[in-house]
């Protein structure tokens, strides 16, 4: 890739970042709609977190893959990252317009394999776009660019749930699943192709150098290639990285805990229900968790830039300490609160310690 890098505007990384947008909508959907088309589908809760491997499944083999191929990638045409972009957001659209159609559990389960493998196929090089395209004083606008895109498609897809059963004619079911959750979805699968084609769109690609193509052209590749960077990529990890690692997965227990309940939680909590009880109540702690998980992520995008500053002035290990023991304290209290309003204290905490993650 050529070493002096064009600088862009800010319309023109805004354009470059748009199709994060669609990407994150869809994952705002897994997070906060996927379990209830579970419950909705009769899935027992011991079902439920089986139902869920899909997510951290192809995260991690998918992501390190696909990072992995595009990163030796180049067409004349499509571009290194492009037609992972297009791909990934192609399948995505197709599995979030088909996905509440299902009429079973292994129909929805399996099309959550598809649905996060996709959106981690187009996900994974969008990071690497930035570095790709922009000089090094502009890719924390970048970064922050995506940031700002990534909190604006979850916060939506959480309050879309919430605002299509507002809807009168979307309070009717399809079988055993609501018409909101259609809507919801529907609007999931125009955003993700949309704003993905439109950031390819607008937004060509740099052409690696006459070197850089020789390079690529020399090297041995097999199946086997990507897998053979990965494990030597985590033989050579730094100790702090193996640190980080066990400190996320613990983190990352709790975060599956919180979504793949919060809804149940909420039903048993403030609407004495579960599924199987009432589902037409169950369906209003559907829609209020949405508009919880909304909050906290609006929290998240607001906290971020102050916890810059203090992480600045504390040290980050000590700000992180104390994020994740509001996250802590807020999840312990979560199950227990009656008052649907609230939810949104200890949901604050948890926005500022998915910040700090």
């Amino acid at each position: 890739m050529s070493m002096t890098k064009p600088r862009l505007s800010f319309s023109q990384i805004i354009n470059m970042n748009v199709g994060f947008f669609g990407i994150q909508y869809s994952f705002g959907l897994q997070q906060s709609a996927v379990n209830p088309i579970y419950d909705f589908l009769g899935a027992s809760p011991d079902e439920i977190p089986l139902l869920n491997l899909a997510g951290p499944m192809t995260g991690l083999l998918i992501q390190p893959i696909i990072g992995a191929m595009s990163d030796k990638t180049w067409h004349p045409k499509y571009g290194r990252r492009k037609p992972y972009f297009f791909i990934g957001a192609l399948f995505c659209s197709l599995c979030l317009f088909i996905y509440p159609f299902s009429s079973t559990l292994w129909m929805a389960g399996g099309l959550l394999w598809v649905l996060d493998a996709a959106n981690n196929t187009a996900m994974e090089p969008y990071r690497a776009f930035i570095a790709d395209k922009l000089p090094a004083d502009q890719q924390p606008t970048g970064f922050l660019t995506q940031s700002f895109f990534t909190g604006l498609g979850i916060t939506l897809a959480n309050l879309s749930l919430f605002a299509f059963q507002k809807i009168d004619f979307l309070k009717q079911s399809h079988g055993q699943i609501p018409y909101w959750v259609f809507g919801s979805f529907f609007l999931g699968s125009i955003c993700s192709i949309t704003s993905v084609l439109w950031s390819i769109t607008k937004t060509p690609e740099i052409p690696p150098t006459e070197e850089e193509l020789q390079t690529l052209h020399a090297e041995k590749r097999s199946v086997f290639t990507p897998f053979i960077e990965i494990f030597s990529a985590i033989k050579d990890m730094p100790k702090v990285m193996w640190q980080l690692a066990l400190v996320y997965l613990f983190q990352w227990y709790a975060l599956f805990c919180y979504w793949q309940n919060a809804s149940k939680s909420i039903a048993q909590s403030v609407w004495k229900t579960s599924p199987t009880k009432d589902a037409k109540l169950y369906e209003e702690a559907v829609g209020w968790a949405g508009l919880v998980n909304g909050w906290y992520n609006v929290v998240t995008f607001l906290s971020a830039f102050a916890l810059v500053g203090l992480a600045k002035k504390y040290s980050p290990k000590n700000v992180h300490i104390a994020c994740l023991l509001m996250a802590g304290l807020g999840l312990l209290a979560f199950p227990h609160i009656e008052n649907q309003y609230l939810l949104f204290v200890p949901m604050t905490g948890f926005g500022i310690a998915w910040a700090s993650m």
